[in-house]
């Protein structure tokens, strides 16, 4: 598997040979040139394991899967969806952000009072957030756990990535809080998606055994077509189970 450090010891040597061999600085800036642009998709594609490890699918050619959502909790949408999981008797796993577990503790509390996973999405979710010094990320992973381990009593050992991208800081404090990174195979990208049915057909095209499921429990798209997706699953003979049965990984500390 290509990493960071494995690609940058590559490319160090690449140079220096074409440096040895006299060959035109053109052939050197083509060397630089590919290695910024793994750099980028290394960071873009948490399931590359480029900068971290990082789980994103189970191992088992058993038909099932598990389902997660990002960036709550928040009002308009996670009780809806909670609702819709509590009727359909389906687990999942909420990768919350530490300042909606702050607003809302009393939903980061429901999340896990009825048997869903609680995991850490960072406490400000900002945009410049993979700009942040190891120590600054460290803290945010910290803060969130304090939160939730105040609304809830548990204590994550689960970490997304805020966009899913990751980094050198960023692996530096993820092993420093001795966190699991969680990925994911299935992109919903209903974060931008307009037509449910739609959303729908990409989902079943994509589904297969051990899958990770990104969702969102901020869209009203989600919200809307989750007891469809349910029935869904289980019509196309799939399990719905907790992610941490899938990727055999404690989910707290």
């Amino acid at each position: 598997m290509l990493t960071f450090k494995t690609s940058s010891a590559l490319v160090i040597l690449a140079l220096l040979a074409i440096w040895l061999i006299g060959l035109p600085v053109w052939a050197g800036i083509v060397v630089v040139l590919i290695y910024v642009g793994g750099l980028v998709w290394g960071s873009i594609r948490v399931s590359s394991q480029f900068y971290m490890p990082s789980i994103c699918s189970g191992k088992t050619a058993a038909r099932q899967i598990a389902i997660s959502f990002d960036d709550g909790p928040l009002p308009e949408y996670t009780a809806a969806i909670l609702d819709s999981l509590s009727a359909a008797n389906v687990p999942a796993c909420f990768f919350c952000i530490g300042k909606r577990v702050e607003q809302y503790p009393e939903l980061a509390s429901r999340i896990v009072e009825q048997g869903h996973i609680i995991g850490n999405h960072s406490y400000s979710h900002h945009a410049l957030f993979d700009l942040y010094s190891p120590g600054r990320m460290k803290e945010e992973l910290e803060q969130t756990n304090r939160l939730i381990y105040a609304a809830t009593k548990r204590k994550p050992t689960y970490f997304r990535p805020p966009y899913g991208v990751t980094n050198p800081n960023l692996a530096k404090a993820v092993k420093k809080t001795g966190m699991t990174t969680i990925g994911w195979n299935i992109r919903s990208l209903d974060t931008v998606a307009k037509d449910q049915e739609k959303l729908l057909e990409k989902l079943w095209k994509e589904l297969r055994p051990g899958a990770i499921i990104l969702f969102h429990d901020t869209m009203a798209i989600t919200a809307a077509m989750l007891p469809e997706f349910l029935q869904g699953v289980k019509a196309r003979g799939y399990e719905i189970v907790p992610i941490d049965q899938l990727i055999n990984e404690d989910a707290y500390a």
